[in-house]
């Protein structure tokens, strides 16, 4: 595959060829006697029946559904139905071992086959696929370049291969891999082309048509259900860096008996983080990429089992997690893109129950992402301009989560207008902090939250404007008297009058904007500074020092009815801060809203929520005993479902959502005494 290839798009829009939104064909109905035997749902969720027809019918798929939307459901279905084998390609070994766990949980044959295991015990799997007594085999995209791994695949009934994770194949996406190129080419080699099926929940237009031409999918059907997570609530907090760590410490003090992900962006940040958690007597485990291959497996078997309620992180845990009744997910910095957030996100709430995904910023974490964006390796296969192309990208997806980030719009609505349309949202000079106006029609492709969706941080806020017309006049005054020459450092240096002896040698101290601003906060300047870069009136160049110059809009700072707003947050809930005010005030961890339930708040009385803990020690006791992580026993949703039917019968406890007959028989009887004992 050539560079060139990987990254021109000369193809029309998917959505003109082929793209089907969200099938609405009847399920088949063996297909729904499988769904209620194996996993114990009574019917399937949007997206997925037409996705099953599809692959019992041989064709190939392309579903791109939200984290927690059943993708799995897609494939592990059919599956069961299919006479072969079906290879699943999945991107990181530390999720397979849970998902073939979870699979054999409710009565489906499955295996995997990694780097953990050695060469007798690759070759036990080998056997039992060939047997037959394997119907689903987990497999890294590294694994199909081996001739061991060929050789056997070449002699299999092969009737699906499922590649999870999609989006990893394409240069434009968050999460590109090289070893994703080479999975087409193995598809190709097969003596039989299997039937092929593609799921993502991370996705924009152009990455799609990247995942049907290099996996090389014939005429697919494309399912999009939305990228909307209506169980999740959204916010944003701009905070002082110093404030970071003393918020999430009394974030996670107030939530104790939750678990949560708080997501770093450096490994020093991790380890710092975790060690102030658990100083403060706060189980917390870090996990990065500079960690052992044993300390990384460690850390996250002690979370996923519960023994550890909070991972500290950096992106290398983005999806090596399948926990369900993740209940928080923070970041510490700002992510690099929308879908880098999406996705890390979205490890919350993934059972449909309520999750909160806060994320703090600052102008500073601007800063640093221009500069590790700058700073990033080059791709030595591609060409001059190919890079350039590939850096205009980044420097897209950056600007696009700094809209998020400055945006007084629906957070939801922005997530799901930015996948409908990228070029829609950014730091161009858009209002609303960069979002753009409605479509012609006057909508916003399948987004829900169209005006106040009531489960975000800005739709349950007031914004108030504040006039810095003089202080961006003086910003723009600065960038001319020190000849666009000089960044953000520097401006704020000069205009608030500092003595530092590199300012004084340069003779900055006699130039007209020194100490202008001498009475005007540094963080209140940076930010007007930032917003100016947003609007168009500045610009910041690439580089490992970026330099402030004009932008297509400074003449307008110099004409006598020039008039500058900038928005400010004011929060419901506001706390005195020891370290003084800023804009949006950090909250002192009290949190009034969760998300939106996803049962009947008026059904789920004190009663039933006493149940529910019973129900969860007893998850925990037999995760214990079996050696799995709790949620693959039963899900919070599961439980909680558990706690309003009260089953004491096979026929009730199998009309629970969530239990299938392999886990009636596995479970029922020792849940089924909870409930008798409690009445």
């Amino acid at each position: 595959m050539s560079a060139s290839s990987l990254l021109s798009s000369g193809m029309e829009p998917v959505s003109s060829l082929y793209e089907k939104q969200s099938s609405s064909s009847a399920p088949a109905q063996g297909s729904l006697e499988v769904l209620k035997q194996y996993f114990g749902y009574d019917s399937f969720r949007e997206g997925q029946s037409g996705l099953v027809n599809a692959i019992l019918a041989g064709h190939d798929v392309l579903g791109v559904m939200p984290t927690g939307a059943g993708k799995s459901i897609c494939y592990q279905v059919p599956a069961t139905m299919l006479h072969g084998l079906t290879i699943v390609i999945s991107p990181l070994i530390s999720l397979m071992r849970d998902q073939v766990d979870a699979l054999n949980d409710v009565g489906i044959k499955a295996a995997f086959i990694n780097t953990t295991q050695g060469i007798d015990e690759q070759g036990m799997v080998f056997a039992q696929a060939r047997r037959g007594d394997v119907k689903m085999l987990y497999v890294a995209p590294e694994r199909l370049e081996t001739d061991r791994f060929r050789d056997f695949a070449a002699h299999m009934n092969i009737s699906l291969i499922t590649v999870d994770e999609a989006h990893c194949v394409s240069q434009w996406g968050q999460d590109f891999r090289s070893s994703y190129l080479g999975i087409g080419e193995f598809i190709a080699s097969l003596p039989t082309r299997p039937t092929v099926a593609a799921f993502t929940a991370t996705a924009t237009e152009k990455v799609r048509r990247d995942i049907v031409r290099l996996l090389g999918l014939k005429t697919p059907e494309i399912t999009v259900t939305g990228f909307d997570r209506a169980n999740l609530y959204f916010d944003i907090i701009n905070m002082p860096t110093k404030r970071k760590n003393a918020w999430i410490c009394e974030y996670a003090a107030k939530h104790s008996d939750e678990s949560g992900v708080v997501y770093c962006a450096t490994r020093k940040e991790t380890e710092t983080l975790a060690d102030e958690l658990n100083r403060r007597g706060l189980r917390a485990v870090a996990y990065h990429g500079g960690m052992s291959a044993d300390a990384r497996d460690g850390a996250q078997r002690d979370f996923v089992t519960d023994r550890v309620p909070l991972v500290v992180a950096t992106n290398a845990f983005g999806m090596g997690i399948d926990k369900s009744n993740v209940r928080y997910v923070i970041h510490h910095n700002m992510p690099e893109s929308i879908e880098a957030y999406y996705q890390e996100a979205g490890r919350a709430g993934r059972d449909g129950e309520p999750g909160r995904c806060t994320l703090l910023w600052n102008e500073f974490d601007i800063v640093t992402r221009r500069r590790l964006l700058d700073m990033g390796s080059e791709n030595e296969w591609l060409t001059s301009e190919e890079r350039d192309i590939v850096r205009h990208s980044h420097r897209r997806l950056l600007n696009a989560i700094i809209g998020y980030c400055r945006t007084t719009d629906c957070l939801h609505h922005y997530i799901v207008r930015y996948f409908a349309d990228p070029d829609s949202v950014g730091v161009d000079g858009t209002d609303d902090g960069g979002v753009a106006a409605k479509k012609a029609d006057g909508t916003f492709s399948d987004c829900k939250h169209k005006e106040n969706c009531g489960n975000c941080f800005n739709c349950e806020s007031t914004f108030e404007t504040i006039d810095v017309s003089d202080v961006a006049r003086a910003v723009s005054r600065c960038v001319h008297d020190i000849h666009q020459s000089f960044g953000m450092g520097k401006i704020v240096s000069v205009l608030r009058g500092s003595k530092a002896q590199d300012l004084l040698a340069r003779g900055f101290d006699r130039v007209p904007s020194y100490a202008a601003l001498h009475d005007v906060p540094d963080a209140r300047i940076r930010d007007v500074i930032n917003q100016m870069v947003t609007d168009g009136y500045l610009t910041v160049s690439e580089g490992r020092l970026p330099v402030v110059g004009f932008g297509p809009r400074a003449a307008q700072t110099v004409q006598p009815d020039f008039h500058y707003e900038i928005k400010r947050v004011q929060r419901k809930t506001s706390v005195e801060q020891s370290s003084g005010s800023y804009d949006v005030d950090a909250e002192n961890g009290s949190v009034s809203h969760t998300g939106k339930a996803s049962r009947d708040e008026v059904e789920f009385n004190e009663d039933d929520e006493a149940l529910f803990q019973k129900f969860r020690e007893l998850r925990r006791t037999i995760a214990q005993e079996i050696g799995k992580p709790p949620y693959i026993v039963f899900s919070d949703k599961t439980l909680h479902d558990m706690a309003r039917i009260k089953p004491v019968t096979d026929a009730q406890f199998l009309a629970v959502n969530g239990v299938g007959e392999n886990k009636l028989h596995l479970y029922g009887p020792r849940f089924m005494e909870v409930v008798r004992s409690n009445q």
